[in-house]
């Protein structure tokens, strides 16, 4: 995590804690445990890490007398482990509601969580801390969300990344597979680690008999990555209703394995299409489970564009973690098909746009949806960009900019 992003992230858990009673820092395991909250916990909050089988076996045991230890704050990591501590930590928070008293951390989202969900409604902020950007496994500085919000894209010629690309795709953004000597080590490293979250934590967390049946569900999603989101298409070719598809796939989303970009509507527009978008969690665990390399990739067009949206739809993601003006990010597609990957907007309405082009060349054909878009929103449409793997930031329009793919996490130089 670079010293800007941990700063900013710093900033964030320190003003929520400073106005809720509790605050829980989501991740995936092995984005690692905030390296922030060893500020805390030097601050003076009890480090209480339900990994280790006794606390846990505490924390069950006696969820009332574990929360209330530590003098009325306390750090808890791995909270999902022990639910029964939710009902607790809401009746602690009932008797007294002042701010900061429980920092909480989960490898598992609160949203799927029933009895957190219930129990600390109105009493809880969620901040999420989500696998690495490019800019953090390079070194580099990234402007682009900046940029995309002044539409401030001038002409700059870049450097065509090519295979560089893909392997970028394939290594993704988990410390311990992006910083791999090896792509063959990335690759195993990746399959590991779903098997792990499959076999063991969503196991522990659920009633699920049949944990290859989820396996296969999770090939099945990896291979249709960027397509929308209907239970009805993946429940024929595995065999199983609708609702036991639904149920295995909020258990996959709960683990943070895979992820739903939401459709996006205004008065402005009509007959948009008004399921969510799914992608995986991370393009590098993507392709480990279809067993796609980054030669494979780049030489095959067909399997590299679904790939390449979910990269750039999860390193945006991962790039607004670090704001701290509230983006929400959509995807449109009307009943045509035509469509936009991303449309971000900002809690005043204002919208950015962003397709993603797999080629080299980008035509004015590329902007019509961000045309479109463009005309129907007026002064609330802030910039559109095609994102390429070509040489050259080029204008296409008012507000309008084809961006080769290198400035998501660099902006190159004058």
């Amino acid at each position: 995590m670079t010293a800007e992003r941990m700063r900013l992230l710093e900033d964030r858990l320190r003003a929520a804690l400073a106005s809720s009673p509790a605050v829980l820092v989501h991740r995936p395991r092995q984005v690692g445990k905030p390296p922030l909250a060893r500020h805390f916990v030097a601050e003076g909050y009890p480090d209480l890490t339900l990994e280790e089988p006794a606390l846990l076996d505490a924390a069950r045991s006696d969820p009332a007398g574990f929360v209330d230890q530590g003098g009325g704050r306390l750090f808890i990591d791995e909270i999902q482990r022990a639910p029964e501590l939710f009902r607790a930590i809401k009746m602690a928070i009932d008797r007294d509601r002042r701010p900061g008293r429980f920092l909480l951390t989960g490898s598992a989202n609160a949203l799927f969580l029933p009895r957190l969900a219930e129990a600390l409604v109105g009493r809880l902020s969620v901040l999420n801390l989500l696998p690495m950007t490019q800019s953090e496994i390079y070194g580099t500085e990234p402007e682009f969300i900046e940029r995309l919000l002044r539409a401030d894209f001038p002409l700059r010629k870049s450097t065509r990344l090519g295979l560089d690309l893909a392997e970028r795709i394939v290594r993704g953004g988990f410390p311990p597979a992006a910083l791999a000597p090896t792509m063959t080590r990335t690759a195993s490293w990746l399959r590991d680690y779903s098997e792990l979250l499959i076999r063991r934590d969503l196991l522990e967390m659920s009633r699920v008999r049949d944990v290859s049946l989820v396996e296969r569900l999770l090939a099945h999603l990896a291979v249709n990555t960027s397509n929308l989101w209907k239970s009805a298409s993946y429940a024929a070719p595995l065999g199983l209703d609708r609702t036991t598809i639904k149920r295995h796939l909020d258990h996959l989303r709960a683990i943070f394995l895979i992820d739903a970009v939401p459709a996006w509507s205004s008065n402005e527009t009509r007959r948009l299409v008004k399921s969510p978008k799914l992608h995986l969690v991370d393009s590098g665990l993507c392709c480990a489970l279809r067993g796609i390399d980054a030669q494979r990739l780049h030489a095959e067009r067909t399997k590299l564009g679904p790939i390449l949206e979910t990269f750039v739809v999860q390193e945006v993601r991962r790039l607004l973690t670090a704001r701290e003006d509230p983006i929400r990010l959509h995807h449109l597609r009307d009943r045509d098909g035509a469509e936009i990957d991303l449309v971000l907007e900002r809690s005043n309405g204002e919208v950015a746009a962003i397709e993603v082009k797999a080629g080299a060349t980008v035509r004015s054909d590329d902007f019509r949806m961000l045309r479109r878009l463009r005309d129907d929103l007026g002064d609330r449409f802030l910039c559109g960009v095609v994102l390429h793997d070509g040489e050259m930031s080029l204008p296409f329009g008012d507000r309008l900019f084809a961006v080769p793919f290198g400035w998501l996490w660099s902006t190159p130089a004058s």
